[in-house]
């Protein structure tokens, strides 16, 4: 049985969730039509882009924007707080 490494929780989603910790250049099945090749590790239940995200550009999971990118994001990055920043209750926007 094929280990399943990465989900994606919404069709609108432009990350998906590692299943495992994931090493770079591993290419990773996330959809039915969709393989991603990592740039960089992603450790156990870190986002990583499926595409690449633009600065400034909503970060999509569950369908729902859960942040903003900061920079400039590759597709098959890790996606976290270094290269992202929260918009819910912030009170300067």
């Amino acid at each position: 049985m094929c280990k399943k490494e990465g989900l994606v929780l919404h069709e609108k989603d432009n990350v998906g969730t590692a299943l495992n910790d994931l090493t770079a250049g591993s290419k990773i099945p996330v959809t039915k039509n969709q393989t991603i090749t990592l740039t960089e590790d992603i450790p156990y239940g870190f986002k990583f882009s499926l595409h690449d995200i633009a600065r400034g550009e909503a970060i999509i999971k569950y369908g729902e924007a859960i942040g903003q990118a900061k920079d400039s994001i590759k597709a098959g990055s890790l996606v976290h707080i270094h290269n992202t920043e929260g918009q819910r209750a912030r009170g300067d926007l």
